[in-house]
């Protein structure tokens, strides 16, 4: 019988038995074969059952079939011929090196073409803004390493990228480390990062934790917990790898949302700052790099370039990921549909929410904190 080099793959139990020299077979074989000479192979042939599967591989399938012939008139039942021998072997692995070749270089292609896209057609909307907000908030400095921090969306995966853009292009003399930290991800998700990583070139270091499984017990505030959580592992890894910086993948809508948060829900008037030192690691400090960049640009730069990433990746909370943020029915989703709502009517909206914290009038609050001591305006007021 004859079996094409495919279908002799897929069967792990069959013999092979490779007659060719033992030179030859030495330079290169099929994984698993075994090298009986030609003229050994009449007097070996015993130590195989005549019920084994066995098939019988030369240089290019000649020799075997005859070989092939001799067997079956032996009684070996099922004795195959590798049509194409050796060769047929060595064409399907050169194919497969090929294949895998072209789909290299067009992942390198789609990496180029990402990079191309931050710098070109979303210059203004992106990647001035990442640098705007480098500069004004003074979120690198000569010497730094900084951890990224990836998630696995949108917003760190694009973080990522600027940061590598920054690094080839920008003047600054700093070190990167790509920081994926698994706290549990189901395995759909986990290779979901860790092939976006390879589809955009960006070198990873990943840790493992175990907070997901931790979380799971506090079924009050799980979320809170697990940002807690989350944030304490990621300073504690950065410092481990010698970092001074971690960076955070919040974005514009992220900082308005808060402040609106804040005052809806909280009761008071704070925003989520650009960059803050840590206080239970000590010289550790936290950066935002995308502080200015809206949302919908960001959602945008991925539908552009065709790309997919996880949303919301806790296993408690699988059903949420139902909208590009990950959002359902939470308290930031309600303040994200009035902010929406209301620039909708006004599109100055949302700037002057971002625009408020930066405009507070000493003068005209009744009482406000500072250094976690309250000050009413009665002290000055006489």
């Amino acid at each position: 019988m004859e079996i094409v080099i495919e279908k002799l793959l897929e069967k792990p139990d069959v013999t092979v038995i490779d007659i060719r020299p033992e030179h030859e077979f030495v330079r290169g074989n099929i994984p698993g074969s075994v090298n009986i000479a030609e003229d050994e192979l009449p007097k070996r042939i015993e130590e195989f059952d005549k019920g084994d599967e066995i098939c019988l591989v030369c240089a290019t399938g000649n020799k075997t079939e005859y070989l092939t012939e001799e067997l079956e008139s032996l009684g070996y039942e099922n004795v195959y011929n590798l049509n194409g021998g050796y060769e047929a072997y060595m064409k399907l692995k050169l194919n497969e090196f090929l294949k895998n070749e072209s789909e290299s270089r067009k992942e390198d292609n789609k990496a180029k073409d990402i990079e191309r896209s931050i710098i070109k057609k979303f210059r203004k909307s992106i990647w001035r803004k990442f640098t705007a907000a480098i500069n004004e908030y003074e979120l690198i400095k000569d010497g730094d390493k900084i951890a990224v921090c990836i998630s696995g969306g949108k917003d760190s995966m694009l973080m990522a990228k600027l940061f590598q853009e920054l690094l080839r292009h920008g003047k600054k003399n700093f070190e990167l480390v790509f920081l994926v930290m698994n706290p549990g991800y189901d395995d759909i998700n986990y290779r979901t990062i860790l092939d976006n990583a390879k589809l955009l070139d960006v070198p990873i270091t990943v840790f493992e934790s175990s907070i997901y499984d931790i979380v799971a017990e506090d079924e009050k505030s799980p979320c809170y917990l697990c940002a807690r959580m989350r944030r304490g592992h990621l300073y504690a890894k950065a410092k481990e790898l010698g970092c001074n910086k971690i960076a955070l993948g919040h974005h514009f809508d992220d900082v308005i949302e808060t402040i609106v948060m804040g005052m809806l829900y909280g009761a008071q008037i704070q925003t989520m700052m650009p960059k803050l030192h840590s206080t239970n690691f000590e010289g550790m400090e936290l950066i935002r790099p995308l502080y200015l960049i809206r949302e919908d640009d960001i959602i945008h730069w991925a539908k552009y370039n065709e790309l997919n990433f996880i949303r919301c990746a806790c296993r408690l909370t699988d059903n949420c990921s139902i909208s590009e943020t990950g959002d359902k029915g939470s308290m930031r989703a309600e303040v994200k549909k009035l902010i929406r709502e209301l620039a909708a009517k006004n599109p100055y909206i949302e700037k002057n929410i971002f625009r408020s914290v930066e405009n507070v009038s000493l003068d005209t609050v009744i009482a406000y904190k500072k250094n976690g001591i309250k000050h009413s305006f009665l002290e000055s007021y006489d």
